[in-house]
């Protein structure tokens, strides 16, 4: 059996630098645009709809109670996503819940 940590580790390896970055540390007040898998259009979107940061894009996510395939399909009909940019961040999001939840 593996040790939590060197598990934990292995999985940071095979990240986008990016999502590492998003997982190293709590949410706290990081602008919506720190979420992995969301672009600069995207970002400008959800800023406009009231999803300014990423603790409110996770509530978002938690309200659907973490079904990233019902988040994603939010991500592409209300936001205006690519089925890749919903993809990557319900990923992060998910990823997020499972290191500090």
């Amino acid at each position: 059996m593996w040790p939590r940590d060197t598990v934990v580790s292995m999985k940071m390896d095979h990240m986008s630098p990016r999502l590492r970055a998003f997982l190293s540390e709590p949410i706290g007040e990081k602008d919506v645009a720190w979420v992995d898998g969301i672009s600069r259009e995207l970002a400008i979107n959800l800023v406009t709809k009231g999803f300014n940061k990423a603790y409110i894009l996770l509530g978002q996510f938690l309200l659907m109670h973490k079904n990233e395939a019902e988040f994603q399909k939010w991500l592409i009909c209300c936001c205006g996503a690519t089925e890749c940019e919903a993809q990557e961040s319900s990923h992060c999001l998910k990823e997020w819940c499972s290191c500090f939840l």
